[in-house]
């Protein structure tokens, strides 16, 4: 039973593959904060640490804090124990009622023996603790903004309404459960297995099917009746009651993490207890390995490490086991610091994500590898994982089924943070495959006859719901290499939908692998198939790898065994029941098998749980064949169940003639079955043919589960009817098996008949997800799955079939299908360009030359996932931060002239008034040369002196590029590709000025003028009444001066990213684009787009805004930036403190290294492209007008690029002498990673524009051939002449910023000979 409380609508954005960390850092949220504090006015609670709160006192506690906290604390019921109470369980973290990655699980658990009862209090005031100085004490603000914690005060809550006070040594009873079983002795052990009863321990399975749900990192079992910290392992094969070292795998950390507890608590540190029970026993440091101890088979913190993910230990924290309620205030004062410095500790070693390559997907249950520690853990369920390592240099492997492996080497592990790595895999495709049908005989052999006997099952008898529980968990522990247990979801009762997954690789998809299920029990009363699919389970795992026809199955079959989809109907049904109705449906007494939607009728009833699950569970896998076993009969039911009539006649389904060979398949190895009149003695009337029968032409069904697999999903599936009694004796079920398991193991075989293959793109050989595959005379097409494999059975015969796919010119190919094995078919499709009428020209398909297929490679695998992250790990760098003088920042750059004179030149924009000079870095292949091909991205900081993060931060991305120059292959890609410019410090004499860890000072933030830089900014010289400073003239006339796509400015007083406008305009033309680029750099931040700055109480949802909502003010750079250098400005605040002390800018760099490098990569998105006349001359000056408003100029080359927004964008070209056209650009999913290309076709007067439009984690590039006509006219016809200004005149700047970004920065460069001076402005002109 799951109960909830404290549920809040409170929200918070957060990226799907971004950290939520660090420790030191505070970030109190006000809303929180706000929340808290009208709980204590409604609601008052002190503590006073003088009595034990029974069940009852608990629970109200409990609820009460749940409720007065909602957003920071939410408590709910993992189970009960004996005697019903609930096992509370308070999760502490910010959102609690959402689940999402970046924070590791760190869980405390007290009071499992009944009679222990300082930990029960003690963790009541530890979450009092940690809930009443959220946003008030940094350093529980930071453990609960960056860790999920769980925190379960009693285990063993029948125990302790047993236990009496004062009993020291547990002589009044308490310490078993109400069952009289010891908890910790109760979980099933690495050497002994499990030998306790479930239904005599639901506290113990519990708290199993906890640990295995939520993969928690850390853990902490308190105990009581001495004063020590234990570590693992508990037990030994040997059993030696004491003094035996029974050593895990990690045994120095988990020494370290004892430590950790021990140091911090006065008494436990010493090493010497004094207890009166044995006042000579003492523990070196305070800790000891558990075994070494004494020996405890079947304890919870060796299964916690062996079979959980999760490292635990166990604290001993008192003498006396229920001591006075007098001592519970100095246990609390011994224990507080330690319990949260134990804590902190889930944050060491690595930590990181495992993304698919292609898809960017998450990569769940991959193994982590670090060399020399045998023991692996695997991800969560977002690919998150989180792997504590004592500081040291590691090599670590991601293992995942169907992926590549892949190894980091030399990964640095520090002491008190964990190691940012994340792992992105390539999935294993065959990309060399081409359209033709192939012979599969070479690649599967026949299974030939052998002398081998299989092993036969030997566990006949009926397994209620808890036997069947320990039965799949045996097999999952038993046989880890081939079996994955989960849960689909739950019962109306909460009982699990358990799955057994059966394969070489059981927790992924692997690519050309076929998924089957079988599902059983979905009548409660109708048991055969429960018992049988229990049966096929062990012998599958029993036989893999000795028997032949075994092993072929499971390493290349996906095989979902579901032994009940109806366990309350089951623990209803009673033995012995032939034709009876007890137990057929689920506890809300609903027929499972009317519940799902019907194609022809409209299926009314709610739907179930159970229902739900299934349905959920479908869309997940690709499954490609099931049967649904049930019972009452002996035959195989094929769809459909029903026709629209609602008779009982044959509905016949497009796929029938495979249905039947599907449904022969099995009865055929059934002779009962297939002799046609099984059950003669219940059912005379009944006879089938071959013992199959159409479902609908033996009795209509609507709502069924099968037509809805076949309808709905790509799965076929038949409903197997196994006994003519539904629940027979026990005694029968050995004769079931012989009947039976032959033809189960036939109908598995089946899912290899017919075609399979991939469809890929031709152009990457990527696959293509949802394709669809339709065969010529069926109605019934089936999809890709997420790599774009697929299998469509059919019966033998030649077949025309088609892959298809949106964007994509269909093929169709002639397959010729046998018997006995799948025929590989293989598609590759060509992508589809249209121009702007839609229409597909005509003409050489583009071609790509390789550097720009390179380069948009690279940025694919960037934007995906975590592949920005993994660049950063894989690039680091020594690096020692302080803060430079003027001169020291000079020489900081020529040093890097002179140490990388290939690839960098310093330009000198000006000098300040002072006469420092304006330095700008530029880094490039070629920085000597001009590239008009390649984009521009300006780095400025430091333009308000009292905030030199910026600058320190540019140094080092500057140094951080240099030195990985020609080592890093993507950074080396990236320069080459790129013309970046790093102003590392706009006003060098207000930096001058400054004072070191003034947060709020305003000392140095103007220049020596008194001059905020940032409101000297104006465009049009006819405006100013000043002339601008020398450091804003020098800026101003770097900016016109070159064609910079994106620009980038740091600055300090906040964490948030601002974009155009500073002014206040009313509306801001291309606002989504702007906004994207600042989202862009938020969400590669691990802070900032969480939108809680800490720096005040407001909040900034994503940690983006525009300028003039946080200071709206005229003059700034970045509008200049956006209304005469043509280039979209976003302005980053990285921090609170405006100078913070040194010793923080390492933290600052981590924190904002990734993002700078966001950026790299953003500026060769969006939309790009060239303007030729027919005899290849480039036009300069072209007009291209986006959206109606937006506009950018072709310049040196012709060529022209736009930085643009996910989205469909209209594209106009407007030209003096030419016709204008239009272009409408799609960058929607579905017309994802298109070839980019600037190949020049034959036409006459063309305009070429090679689109590469961004998405957030995908580049998307597009190629559209437009064709501009030459218009008749008498102007000039090979030249382009620039078109006259429509003119407005406006009273005043504030006229000017009204006009928001429309804009014509090149009207100086391409006057007429009449236009006169008056007539050429920088202002805003359409």
């Amino acid at each position: 039973m799951l109960q909830f409380f404290g549920k809040t609508s409170f929200k918070r954005r957060g990226s799907l593959f971004v950290f939520l960390l660090p420790l030191v850092v505070f970030l109190g949220d006000a809303r929180l904060q706000r929340t808290r504090r009208a709980g204590q006015s409604t609601e008052e609670m002190s503590e006073t640490y003088d009595k034990y709160f029974n069940y009852i006192e608990l629970t109200e506690r409990l609820q009460q804090l749940a409720r007065r906290y909602p957003a920071i604390a939410n408590l709910s019921s993992i189970g009960q124990s004996v005697e019903g109470r609930e096992l509370w369980v308070m999760r502490v973290t910010v959102d609690p009622d959402k689940d999402a990655p970046g924070k590791p699980k760190f869980k405390y658990v007290g009071n499992m023996h009944g009679d222990e009862t300082v930990s029960r209090q003690v963790l009541v005031y530890l979450v009092e603790y940690l809930l009443a100085r959220y946003g008030e004490d940094p350093r529980v603000t930071a453990l609960v903004n960056s860790t999920d914690i769980y925190i379960m005060p009693s285990m063993n809550p029948d125990g302790f309404e047993k236990s009496r006070e004062g009993d020291c040594a547990g002589d009044h009873g308490g310490r078993n459960n109400a069952r009289d079983k010891d908890l910790n002795r109760s979980f099933p052990d690495q050497y002994d297995g499990t030998s306790t009863d479930a239904e005599a321990v639901p506290e113990v399975m519990a708290v199993i099917r906890w640990i295995q749900e939520k993969k928690f990192v850390l853990s902490g079992n308190l105990h009581g009746g001495t004063v020590v910290a234990s570590y693992p392992f508990d037990d030994s094969a040997k059993h030696q009651r004491q003094g035996f070292y029974s050593q895990s795998a990690d045994d120095a950390l988990f020494r370290y993490l004892a430590l950790a507890y021990s140091q911090k608590h006065p008494v436990m540190k010493t090493g010497k207890p004094n207890c009166p029970e044995d006042s000579s026993e003492t523990f070196e440091d305070g800790i000891t390995n558990g075994a070494q101890w004494y020996d405890v088979p079947g304890g919870m913190q060796d299964y916690n490490y062996i079979y959980g993910n999760c490292l635990e230990i166990t604290m001993e924290l008192s003498c006396c086991k229920h001591p006075p309620t007098n001592e519970l205030r100095k246990e609390w004062d011994l224990n507080r610091e330690s319990l949260l410095a134990y804590m902190e500790k889930v944050h060491i070693g690595v930590q990181g994500f495992v993304t698919d390559a292609v898809s960017g997907a998450p990569l769940s249950d991959v193994s982590i590898v670090v060399a020399g520690i045998r023991h692996n853990l695997t991800t969560a369920k977002y690919g998150d994982y989180y792997r504590l390592l004592l500081p040291g240099t590691y090599n670590i492997t991601a293992v995942a089924a169907g992926h590549l492996s892949k190894t980091i080497r030399n990964v640095q592990v520090i002491e008190g943070e964990a190691t940012k790595l994340n792992f992105t895999l390539a999935p294993l495709v065959d990309k060399t495959t081409i359209n033709v049908s192939l012979d599969t005989t070479s690649i599967r052999p026949p299974i030939l006859p052998s002398l081998h006997k299989p092993i036969q099952p030997q566990e006949f008898r009926h397994h209620n719901y808890a036997d069947m529980d320990l039965f799949l968990r045996k097999y999952s522990s038993k046989f880890p290499s081939i079996t994955h247990l989960h849960s689909i979801g739950r019962s109306v009762e909460n009982r699990e939908l358990y799955v057994m997954v059966i394969s070489d690789n059981p927790n992924v998809h692997e690519h050309g692998e076929p998924e089957f299920k079988y599902v059983g029990n979905m009548h409660g009363n109708e048991v055969v198939g429960r018992e049988l699919l229990l049966n096929l389970i062990e012998y599958l795992c029993l036989n893999y790898g000795t028997d032949p026809e075994v092993t072929e199955l499971v390493n290349n079959t996906r095989i979902h065994i579901m032994p009940s989809m109806n366990p309350d109907g089951y623990e209803v049904a009673r033995e012995g029941d032939v034709q009876g109705y007890k137990g057929r449906n689920n506890s809300n007494n609903f027929d499972l098998n009317r519940n799902f939607p019907d194609q022809f009728v409209d299926i009314t009833e709610p739907r179930q749980p159970e229902t739900t699950a299934v349905m959920n569970w479908l869309k997940m896998v690709p499954f490609v064949l099931s049967a649904n076993l049930h019972g009452g009969s002996l035959v195989v039911n094929y769809p459909f169940d029903d026709d629209a009539d609602g008779n009982n006649r044959y509905s016949k389904s497009p796929d029938d003639a495979v249905f039947q060979q599907l449904s022969r398949a099995y009865s055929q190895e059934n002779p009962l079955m297939h002799n046609g009149h099984p059950c003669k003695e219940l059912y005379s009337a009944d006879v089938f043919q071959d013992g199959i029968t159409n479902g609908a032409q033996w009795y209509s069904v609507p709502g069924g589960m099968q037509d809805w697999n076949y309808v709905n999903t790509n799965c076929f599936e038949v409903t197997i009817e196994l006994s003519c009694v539904k629940y027979p004796m026990a005694g029968k079920l050995p004769q079931y098996w012989e009947q039976n398991y032959r033809a189960l193991l036939q109908f598995i075989h089946q899912v290899h008949t017919g075609v399979k293959g991939t469809v890929s793109d031709i152009g990457d050989g990527s696959g293509i997800p949802n394709a669809t595959i339709s065969v010529e005379g069926i109605k019934h097409n089936i999809t890709t799955a997420h790599g774009g494999d697929y299998w469509r059975l059919l019966v033998p015969g030649t077949y025309s079939v088609t892959a298809s796919a949106h964007g994509y010119k269909p093929v169709t190919i002639l397959a010729t299908v046998s018997k006995d094995r799948a025929e590989i078919v293989d598609f590759r499709l060509t992508r589809l360009y249209q121009d702007g009428n839609g229409k597909t020209p005509s003409g050489p398909y583009p071609t790509q030359n390789p550097s720009e297929k390179e380069l948009q490679s690279l940025i694919k695998e960037l934007s995906l996932g975590q592949g920005l992250a993994q660049l950063v790990s894989s690039s680091a760098t020594d690096s020692s931060f302080r803060y430079r003088s003027s001169r020291d920042l000079s020489a900081f750059l020529k040093g890097l002239t002179l140490n990388f004179p290939k690839i960098t030149i310093l330009h000198s924009l000006g000098q300040s008034v002072e006469f420092r000079t304006i330095h700008a870095l530029e880094i490039s292949n070629k920085p000597t040369e001009a590239e008009p091909s390649e984009p521009n991205i300006r780095f400025v900081a430091g333009i308000h002196g009292n905030a030199p993060v910026g600058t320190e931060m540019l140094l080092e991305f500057a140094a951080f590029l240099c030195i990985n120059y020609g080592k890093n292959p993507a950074i080396t890609k990236l320069i080459n590709s790129t013309r970046i410019f790093i102003v590392p410090s706009v006003n060098p004499d207000g930096r001058e000025q400054a004072v070191e860890k003034q947060c709020t000072s305003a000392q140095g933030k103007n220049n020596a003028n008194g001059k905020d830089l940032d409101t000297d900014f104006f465009g049009n010289a006819s405006q100013r009444v000043v002339e601008p400073q020398p450091e804003t003239k020098s800026m101003m006339n770097f900016i016109m001066n070159n064609k910079f796509t994106l620009s980038v400015a740091l600055d300090g007083g906040s964490l948030v990213v601002t974009y155009p406008y500073d002014k206040p305009v009313q509306t801001v033309e291309n606002e989504g684009t702007l906004k994207y680029l600042a989202s862009v750099y938020a969400n590669n931040h691990p802070k900032m787009h969480l939108g809680d700055s800490g720096c005040s109480n407001n909040v900034v949802p994503d940690g983006v805004m525009r300028a003039a909502e946080r200071q709206s003010h005229m003059g700034s750079m970045k509008d200049f930036s956006m209304d005469f250098g043509n280039c979209p400005e976003i302005t980053v605040y990285t921090g609170c403190c405006f100078f913070p002390p040194a010793d923080q800018l390492s933290t600052l760099w981590a924190e904002n290294k990734k993002a700078l490098l966001s950026m790299l990569v953003e500026v060769h998105k969006g939309v790009r492209g060239v303007v030729r006349d027919k005899k290849g001359k480039p036009i300069v000056g072209a007009i291209i007008v986006i959206n109606g408003g937006m506009r950018v100029y072709s310049t040196e080359g012709g060529y022209f690029h736009a930085l643009l927004a996910p989205g469909s964008h209209n594209i106009e070209a407007v030209a003096d002498g030419y016709q204008q056209k239009h272009l409408k650009v799609h960058t929607s999913f579905l017309l994802f990673e298109f070839d980019a290309d600037n190949t020049i076709f034959g036409l006459e007067r063309e305009f070429v524009v090679a689109s590469a439009a961004s998405m957030t984690a995908l580049v998307v590039t597009a190629f559209i051939i437009w064709c501009v006509c030459a218009a008749k006219s008498g102007r000039q016809k090979d030249g382009f002449h620039r078109l006259r200004q429509h003119r407005e005149d406006y009273d005043d700047e504030i006229r000017l910023a009204s006009m928001g970004s429309k804009k014509s920065l090149l009207a100086n460069e391409f006057q007429d000979e009449s236009e006169s001076e008056e007539e050429t402005l920088y202002a805003n002109k359409i």
